[in-house]
């Protein structure tokens, strides 16, 4: 294999790591803020936002990314929306990673004692209140692991971008591919790339992890 294309193209690949971080960050802080509000639609006593919450959820669950892409690239100008393909991608991978982060954050808040609420009930604080000041925080920290899991998949998933011609890693690689003839190597370069930032993710995510685990 020949990977002397490195020394004039290796700012595709930059590049291209740059694109696919800042979606995945966005899809992620994006998706943590609406699957906070899922989750606790689906854990509300009231039955149409719990229906509502549970049918996004199965919805977006039960259907390719793929599909969602499209639908948020080539649907929303057929009722006057117009996105950029970057904002897109990040709308499709957000709307995809909120469903998956509702469900980790509904689990989280269930683990934590119902105890918590009761005793922040009892003190004067509204449902709210105990909500957001008492048990959402310590469900965060129980998922947190899994929020960096969540992460670390969409990474992978931005790929999925490069259909509608963001210029992320997978992307870049594709265009390398064209420019040299070359169909393999540049494919082993992005999936190097690819396994460099999941596995520095990981790392990262298992120390947070331990840290949490002798603060406990």
């Amino acid at each position: 294999m020949d990977f002397s294309f490195l020394s004039k193209y290796y700012m595709f690949f930059i590049n291209g790591v740059k694109y696919t971080i800042f979606l995945a960050f966005f899809a992620v802080l994006i998706g943590v803020v609406l699957g906070i509000f899922l989750a606790l639609m689906r854990l509300s006593k009231k039955k149409i936002l719990n229906v509502i919450a549970a049918a996004y959820i199965e919805f977006i669950r039960g259907t390719p990314i793929l599909v969602q892409l499209y639908i948020v690239f080539y649907g929303l100008p057929h009722v006057g929306v117009n996105l950029p393909d970057f904002i897109a991608g990040i709308v499709a991978l957000s709307v995809n990673s909120g469903a998956y982060v509702a469900e980790i954050i509904r689990a989280g808040i269930q683990a934590v004692d119902k105890g918590q609420m009761e005793a922040a009930r009892s003190i004067g604080m509204t449902q709210g209140m105990a909500m957001r000041y008492i048990i959402i925080p310590q469900a965060i920290k129980n998922i947190l692991p899994a929020l960096g899991n969540e992460f670390i998949t969409v990474i992978k998933e931005s790929s999925i971008a490069s259909i509608i011609g963001i210029h992320e890693l997978m992307y870049n690689a594709d265009t390398v591919r064209g420019n040299i003839f070359k169909p393999f190597e540049p494919l082993i370069a992005a999936a190097i790339l690819y396994f460099l930032m999941t596995f520095t993710l990981s790392k990262i995510v298992g120390s947070f992890e331990r840290r949490m685990k002798t603060s406990d």
